[in-house]
Formats: structure tokens, C-alpha cells, sequence
């Protein structure tokens, strides 16, 4: 297994550190220089054995946009790639919108219990997921790849990665920084920044 992993670049809601879940905020002017500069990045690793990798993105519209500034970059048409709806970013239910300190204002003692479990917390809302209901479609996901592939998809997508390779314990991985203007390559179970 060989996989390219890529976050989308920063929207407005990322510089505004708003919990931006499966909202569809476009990106801003800086998260698509970011999604050029890992084309740019990947083509130089790939070169010309970049048609043999399978492209697939998540289907939010952030995410598309910077799949279609990657390929672009590698010299590759725009628009030849696949999407899956598996790779959605965590659902922040009713939650999405706010940040961190506008929700300790409103609903200090959820903010609370999120910060004991982090992994396991379910926000409010009909269509909240915790970082653990993510990582099961990110698992289904992830036992389908057959060939070499390079995904672009979100923070959280790539901490429930981090989690089911073995690479990090739970409430790290639901803790950790994952930034939008470097790749991560997962082979044979491991993942690595590069």
C-alpha cells in the first residue's frame, strides 16, 4: 500500500480557528497557493510514474478545489479523479461555525467533558460523529485501496489515520496538528510527514 495523504488548504473558518466539519467553506487565497505547493511538491516526488497512482478526494468542496490546484500543478488534468464520500471531514453536528472560546462561553461544561476525551466526545446534532465513529469510515475507506493513490481530505480524516496505523494514541491523535501545506505517505501501514 501506497498512499499520498494531502489536508485541503486553509479557508477563512481555519485562519478563524471555527470548527469547520462537513460545512462547505471554499478555500481562501493562501489555502490555494498551499494546494499549488503540494503539487508542485508531489510532482517532483512522483514524476512521470504519477499516472499510475489512483487520485481521490473527499466530495467537500474545499477539497475538490484543492485536488484540482494539485493536479493542475503536476501537469495533470484537473478534473480526472474520484471522490468518496467516506472521506468527509468529522461532523461537528451543531457545533459547526463556532470556535473553542465562543462555545466555552455558551456551553462550558461540554467543552469540559471534550477536553477529558477528546476521541470519544460527540458533539450535539442529529449528524455529530466523534473522532472514533470517524475513524470507522476512515477504516472501510482505507481497506479498499488497492493501488497506489494520493487523497486529499481533512485534519481529521488524517488523526483517525494517525490512530489506526498505530502511529498515535487516541486522544493525540484527536489532538494533533495537522497542517494544510505539507504531505503525509503512508507505506506498508506506516505514515510519515515528508
Amino acid at each position: 500500500m501506497l498512499i499520498y495523504m494531502v489536508r485541503h488548504g486553509q479557508t477563512d473558518w481555519n485562519a478563524e480557528s471555527r470548527l469547520q466539519g462537513q460545512k462547505d467553506i471554499p478555500l481562501n487565497e493562501t489555502g490555494r497557493q498551499q494546494a499549488t505547493g503540494n503539487g508542485i511538491a508531489l510532482g517532483k516526488i512522483l514524476g512521470s510514474n504519477a499516472g499510475g497512482f489512483d487520485f481521490v478526494s473527499s466530495p467537500l468542496g474545499r477539497t475538490r478545489e484543492t485536488m484540482e490546484r494539485l493536479r493542475r500543478a503536476m501537469g495533470l488534468d484537473p478534473f480526472a479523479y474520484g471522490t468518496d464520500e467516506r472521506l468527509k471531514e468529522v461532523s461537528f453536528g451543531d457545533w459547526e461555525g463556532y470556535t473553542l472560546p465562543e462555545l466555552k462561553r455558551l456551553v462550558p461544561e461540554r467543552i469540559a467533558e471534550r477536553r477529558v476525551a477528546k476521541w470519544d466526545f460527540i458533539p450535539p446534532g442529529a449528524d455529530a460523529e466523534s473522532y472514533e465513529i470517524l475513524s470507522w469510515r476512515i477504516g472501510a475507506w482505507l481497506k479498499g485501496v488497492t493501488r497506489p493513490t494520493i487523497c486529499v481530505s481533512h485534519g481529521g480524516v488524517i488523526r483517525a489515520l494517525f490512530k489506526l496505523l498505530g502511529e498515535m494514541e487516541a486522544e493525540e491523535a484527536a489532538a494533533a496538528a495537522i497542517p494544510q501545506d505539507r504531505l503525509l505517505k503512508i507505506v506498508e501501514g506506516s505514515i510519515n510527514w515528508i
